[in-house]
């Protein structure tokens, strides 16, 4: 828990869903060149989908013409008693036969593009997860998970969305429309081409307009379903401080708010694809009564057959089916473009901190940290550490007190290199920190954090997050180290035991003794104790102790601490005050000094000494 008067980073500019602006000037031809490079690995797979896609849009056109034939055929004629047996029969087995090839080519386009839709959606989600955890510490108190999340799932949906939309719905209904209309111009007269043409100008512009204005409740809902989930998503990771102040029916009226407002833009949005849907259906039906009357007309007048009639209303069937959709499908495609650009909004979100070009590992096994007239302020208007200049030596330990809000665990998020900072340099073993890999400086440090935040998984899992990969013994060593293997093998599943979200089924004490021995197991040369100790009884901390005082042996530590009783054997304490060392020492010299750091000292004995 942050403690009082601890400086925050600036406020977020809040969009609907509470992070980093999920909106960008990128057209959608742009967001489709974004996309591309991803879907391009899969080259051959594509060339081969396409190919099927076409061949089974030339047997879904070749069905209406042998239907004519058919048709043709079978109108009486004298002298077709033997042609009757014979002509048929292979008519009606090449239309089984294309039927069944428009399936099975649909099924093979399917079926070859599956690992490339897949393949596609996959990398671009592992990106964004993988650039989510590069940014810095400042994007993540900004925003909000349950908004965010719910951005890069509908992201990774609108990879499905928009291949299979327009590959699946538009590419083939544009090759089917121009054979149509190739056929209905070379065989009829023009009239029948400019009919079509007509009507589905007609269709495709106010189909098109109307969900261009569509598109603006369809984000509303959108951004107010964010919101909704955000909300959620907040009120149940806070499960506890709801109930401490007995405010479920505030929290209930709240996210009713929200839905209750995402429901009026679902009706209005109803309202609109209602219209569209009307508008659509009457355009059709129009366009079908005077191709029908074109063609009846011709029947009459003896320049058509039966089976010409026949064929030309199978064209229009089957091209009206899938345009039918192309409001749902065009709507679907811009909601799947501006869901993917949302994330590709993310992908593309600035590293605050970022590794400097051809930045190599920390290198050496000198584990000395120096802070060098280091300044630093989350803003500009508000410094929180002015000129601090300390060293810890290799395998000796430094203590920093002082009361909250002077800066204390700025120092490890610093050292940590969460921000870079505004003036002065941090090194290990000599190298400045800016200069090396960042994970290379994670890689060289350990921290028991003030606030343990645990993954929903078993407690063998989280104490091995120290180091993946260590075996169940190692684990179970690094349990009893901090304390916490009695307590582990007492409970019903032992290691198996889940902790619950964020580790909520666990007490802080415990929490905090499972954070120990993550460190304990991961065994850097340099450790960080952010009030290691402040969620345990006086009893336990005390037991606990001499097992830090071990984990800390012969490496480079760094202790944050309240209580002053914990950094007593501290080969220097440092008193911060205002971002300021106003004393240093070790704990007899500033017991001597009579100074600051003496007055602290006092304060606490007395509060800890029992009233008679």
């Amino acid at each position: 828990m942050r403690r009082s008067g601890e400086a925050l980073p600036p406020p977020p500019s809040h969009t609907a869903t509470g992070h980093a602006p999920a909106r960008s000037d990128r057209s959608d031809w742009a967001t489709l060149r974004r996309l591309f490079p991803y879907l391009w690995q899969y080259k051959w797979r594509v060339i081969a989908a396409l190919g099927f896609m076409v061949g089974a849009k030339v047997a879904n056109v070749g069905v209406p013409v042998l239907l004519k034939n058919l048709i043709d055929t079978m109108t009486p004629k004298p002298d077709m008693a033997q042609a009757l047996l014979i002509v048929p029969i292979g008519l009606l087995l090449a239309y089984g036969l294309l039927r069944f090839s428009t399936a099975l080519f649909g099924e093979l386009r399917e079926l070859i593009f599956a690992k490339a839709t897949e393949g596609t959606a996959r990398q671009i989600a592992l990106e964004v997860f993988g650039h989510l955890h590069s940014l810095s510490l400042r994007f993540h108190l900004e925003r909000q998970t349950g908004g965010m999340t719910r951005d890069i799932e509908r992201g990774t949906r609108g990879v499905h969305s928009l291949i299979s939309m327009s590959l699946y719905s538009i590419v083939p209904t544009i090759i089917e429309l121009t054979l149509v209309l190739t056929i209905l111009g070379v065989k009829f007269d023009s009239l029948f081409v400019w009919i079509t043409g007509v009507a589905l100008v007609l269709y495709i512009t106010f189909t098109v307009t109307v969900t261009e204005w569509r598109t603006q409740f369809r984000k509303t809902m959108n951004e107010l379903d964010s919101m909704a989930q955000s909300r959620a998503v907040d009120s149940l990771l806070n499960y506890e401080t709801v109930k401490y102040f007995n405010n479920e029916e505030f929290e209930a009226k709240r996210y009713d708010a929200s839905l209750d407002r995402y429901r009026k833009a679902a009706i209005k949005s109803q309202r609109t694809l209602s219209m569209l849907n009307t508008g659509q259906q009457l355009l059709i039906a129009v366009s079908l009564v005077l191709m029908l009357w074109r063609a009846t007309s011709g029947v009459v007048e003896g320049r058509m057959t039966l089976g010409d009639l026949v064929m030309v209303n199978a064209f229009m069937i089957q091209l009206y089916i899938p345009l039918n959709f192309l409001g749902v499908i065009y709507r679907e495609i811009k909601q799947s473009l501006t869901d993917l650009d949302k994330m590709f909004v993310l992908m593309e979100k600035e590293r605050e901190v970022r590794d400097a070009p051809g930045a190599q590992p920390l290198a050496g096994v000198d584990s000395t940290i120096r802070f060098e007239d280091v300044s630093f302020a989350y803003e500009p208007d508000r410094p929180i550490l002015k000129h601090v200049s300390f060293e810890i030596p290799a395998g000796k330990t430094v203590a920093v007190v002082g009361p909250s809000g002077s800066g204390k665990s700025t120092l490890a998020r610093l050292l940590y290199r969460f921000y870079d900072i505004q003036q002065g340099r941090i090194t290990i073993g000599g190298q400045d920190i800016r200069d090396v890999q960042q994970s290379s400086v994670r890689r060289a440090i350990g921290i028991v954090p003030q606030d343990t935040v645990l993954f929903n998984d078993t407690v063998e899992y989280n104490i091995a997050y120290g180091r993946p990969g260590a075996t169940r013994e190692e684990v179970e060593g690094a349990a009893r180290a901090a304390r916490i293997h009695d307590f582990i093998s007492a409970t019903p599943k032992g290691y198996e035991t889940t902790v619950g979200e964020r580790g909520l089924k666990l007490s802080g004490g415990e929490k905090q003794r499972v954070a120990i021995a993550r460190t304990l197991l991961k065994n850097p040369p340099i450790v960080i104790f952010d009030e290691a100790t402040s969620a345990l009884d006086s009893a336990n901390e005390r037991a606990i102790q001499s097992e830090l005082r071990s984990a800390a042996q012969d490496k480079t530590t760094l202790v944050i601490a309240h209580r002053l009783s914990t950094v007593v054997d501290a080969h220097e304490i440092l008193v911060l005050e205002a971002g300021v060392i106003v004393e240093r020492g070790t704990h007899a010299e500033l017991l001597a000094k009579q100074g600051r750091y003496a007055q602290m000292w006092a304060l606490q004995k007395s509060e800890a000494t029992p009233l008679m």
